[in-house]
């Protein structure tokens, strides 16, 4: 039955494969001493996690050879759900676990094996960070991750997971300030500027139809073009009614393109082409370090999230297994999280990568403080300027306004084609 699962599922992620690997598109002009004898573990995910200095020093804590296997969100996927004998351990957002889990390609994590689970903080057990958070449209992590007795994923407490949760972050849209009037948090920056005819054929997107749709669905609903029911889980009226809206913009050359990496998203910015698009954090930390004003903005109808999800893959050995619980522990033991804090992102257990961090490092990417000093990023150059503030704020209050979760819909499917007709669209 799993095969079957995984057979039919591998449609829709070989659509979804194509859509990501397809050209842009250009519109209109640490605390681990022990060593064991090494063992390999093959990582598969994306380059947010799968980097080289993540690598050498988890190898270093723990003995173990670290083989990392880094490609699109798309493509990564589509290998995770059919072929679980390609690697020992998955990392990427939690809007791919409906995919995997029916696939029957990733296996249950045992609660009894995971070194820090009861300092992993509310927002993935309970998709709230404070009582006064929103935990939003969509699929909140809590929402997939305890594994029920009838082999479903709830968001009711049992001794096994779906994934561990770790790396995480709100997304939103990344501005020019030296041609876009800079905004206020919260009050006036808005996802509506997406579609400003201001910024007509200098606007990018996210070419991922789990992120750059909801990024554009958020902006026709504040613009007023369209309302949903549920913008977590549009019907299909829905989607062929968003499409008209924006293929006809796409005609009408309102955006510039689409990107395909966090690199690209850079270029497009630093060169002019793009004053306005879906950016993530840390593209805004690489233009911000060239001295670029882009802002990142704190929307006033609220934030994209998404939260990253490690999970095991059903085909893994004995000994691969053993190594997997392994590294992820470590993730959660102190270095990983202080060192991804430095591109802007957040880890669940936050305490104890607070240790590893510098008061003024904490105050700043943690409590939304004014920074003290300079701060320097995860490349080693300046990212943050002494006197600077975080827009948004601190961590408890950029997730107490999450709009919408990245999401795989009912209709997701449906998505898909839609994507693609805006994409080729004349």
């Amino acid at each position: 039955m799993k095969q079957n699962r995984r057979t039919v599922l591998a449609t829709a992620a070989s659509a979804a494969v194509a859509l990501a690997a397809a050209p842009e598109r250009v519109f209109g002009t640490a605390p681990y001493g022990f060593v064991k004898q090494q063992r390999t573990l093959r990582v598969l995910g994306t380059h947010v996690t799968l980097q080289q200095p993540i690598r050498e020093q988890a190898e270093k804590d723990l003995g173990i050879k670290l083989h990392f296997q880094p490609g699109g969100s798309a493509s990564v996927l589509h290998q995770a759900s059919t072929r679980p004998e390609s690697f020992d351990l998955y990392e990427q957002w939690s809007n791919s676990i409906r995919v995997l889990w029916q696939a029957g390609s990733i296996q249950p994590l045992d609660l009894s094996r995971l070194e820090y689970w009861d300092e992993i903080n509310s927002l993935t057990k309970t998709g709230k960070l404070t009582p006064y958070g929103r935990i939003g449209a969509g699929d909140a992590p809590n929402k997939l991750l305890y594994v029920q007795r009838d082999g479903s994923l709830a968001a009711q407490e049992t001794k096994q997971i779906s994934f561990l949760p770790y790396v995480h972050n709100v997304d939103s849209f990344a501005y020019d300030a030296s041609v876009v009037p800079r905004g206020v948090a919260y009050k006036t920056e808005s996802w509506s500027w997406l579609l400003d005819p201001r910024w007509a054929g200098r606007v990018a997107l996210c070419n991922e139809p789990t992120i750059g749709l909801f990024d554009i669905a958020l902006a026709a609903q504040s613009k007023g073009l369209i309302e949903f029911d549920d913008i977590g889980n549009l019907s299909k009226a829905e989607i062929t009614a968003l499409f008209r809206i924006l293929v006809d913009l796409r005609r009408q050359g309102h955006f510039r393109g689409v990107w395909n990496s966090v690199p690209r998203s850079v270029e497009l910015m630093r060169g002019g082409e793009a004053v306005i698009e879906s950016m993530f954090s840390p593209g805004v930390s690489a233009l911000r370090a060239e001295h670029i004003d882009c802002v990142y903005a704190a929307p006033k109808e609220g934030y994209r999230a998404w939260h990253g999800v490690m999970c095991l893959s059903a085909a893994a050995s004995s000994t691969a297994k053993d190594a997997a619980y392994e590294y992820m522990n470590w993730w959660l033991s102190g270095w990983p999280g202080a060192f991804i804090a430095r591109q802007g992102y957040y880890i669940s257990n936050p305490q104890r990568s607070r240790r590893e961090m510098t008061a003024p490092e904490w105050d700043y990417w943690y409590a939304g403080k004014p920074a003290t000093s300079d701060l320097k990023g995860t490349d080693g150059r300046v990212v943050v300027r002494r006197g600077e503030a975080r827009t948004g704020g601190s961590y408890e209050r950029r997730f107490s306004n999450v709009a919408v979760w990245n999401t795989v819909m009912k209709n997701y499917e449906s998505t898909l084609s839609a994507w693609n007709e805006f994409l080729t669209a004349n």
